[in-house]
């Protein structure tokens, strides 16, 4: 009986890949006036994006409470007796507490189930990666103490470059962190935004989105050396001409060993909006 890997929608990760890994995903929450829709559930990143430019306000989000989380765990006692759950940073989340609190719950009401919580301290598929890599190790039969060494090391490896047209999203959704002062750029500038610690920050700004994409494969080989072999995911919304521009320079100017593109899921590309592009990798050195 393999350890089961449970995360939630924003992890971006491509359905293939879920149904192959077996992955449990619990979906996070937008909510658009009146109505509350589940992430990837009853929404998805196609007819989302189209209508995001036009909204008069911001949809808001959620994460998935401590109730979502047990009845997960819940369905997973079915096949399992142990369960990995692995989520976003816990400062830009409240998913990797709310897994605390079910964790709690279910050591009274799943009696018999082993449950580890990991915060990845990453977003989107820097975050998907360690979730990727941790149920591939379950597949093979790794214990639950390695599972949850995979998870953290690859979240501890990973690094996300992201860049847009503007931040008006990030700013409107609460999530801009340390790269507040990038706001006053004029529209011609293309912000790159990182994760540091589990926080959004600033890594610079670009004046074409084509010089935007050679400061990232420079970052890139700042973490992990030039032409290092790593895992990457193409990130983006609604964007996939340009994510197809990056894939290419980060395959040429890397020993890329494994590359996915992932098209953010609307509970996490509402905060960047239509446009967003780029990278998540880890180096597997």
């Amino acid at each position: 009986m393999s350890v089961a890997v449970l995360t939630d929608s924003c992890a971006s990760i491509p359905r293939p890949l879920v149904e192959e890994l077996q992955i449990e995903v619990v979906p996070y929450y937008i909510h658009i006036g009146e109505r509350t829709l589940r992430d990837l559930v009853d929404v998805h990143p196609d007819g989302f994006f189209q209508w995001l430019p036009t909204a008069d306000e911001l949809p808001k989000t959620a994460n998935p409470g401590p109730g979502d989380y047990l009845a997960a765990f819940k369905s997973l006692r079915e096949r399992t007796n142990q369960v990995v759950t692995i989520h976003m940073t816990s400062w830009g989340s409240g998913a990797y507490q709310a897994a605390l609190v079910a964790k709690e719950m279910a050591e009274k009401e799943i009696p018999g189930l082993e449950i580890r919580v990991v915060d990845t301290k990453q977003v989107a598929m820097a975050h998907g990666w360690a979730v990727i890599e941790a149920a591939r190790a379950a597949q093979e039969g790794a214990s639950i103490e390695e599972v949850v060494r995979v998870a953290e090391e690859v979240s501890a490896k990973g690094m996300m470059i992201q860049t847009a047209d503007t931040l008006r999203y990030l700013y409107m959704g609460g999530r801009i962190g340390r790269a507040k002062h990038l706001l006053g750029s004029v529209l011609s500038i293309k912000p790159l935004i990182g994760m540091e610690d589990g926080v959004i920050v600033a890594l610079g700004q670009a004046r074409s989105r084509q010089n935007a994409y050679q400061k990232m494969i420079k970052l890139m080989e700042k973490k992990a050396g030039k032409g290092a072999a790593i895992k990457a995911a193409i990130t983006h919304v609604a964007a996939p001409e340009e994510a197809s521009k990056l894939q290419a320079m980060v395959e040429e100017a890397f020993d890329c060993r494994e590359m996915l593109i992932a098209e953010l899921s609307p509970a996490l590309g509402v905060h960047t909006g239509p446009g967003t592009v780029g990278v998540c990798f880890y180096p597997l050195s």
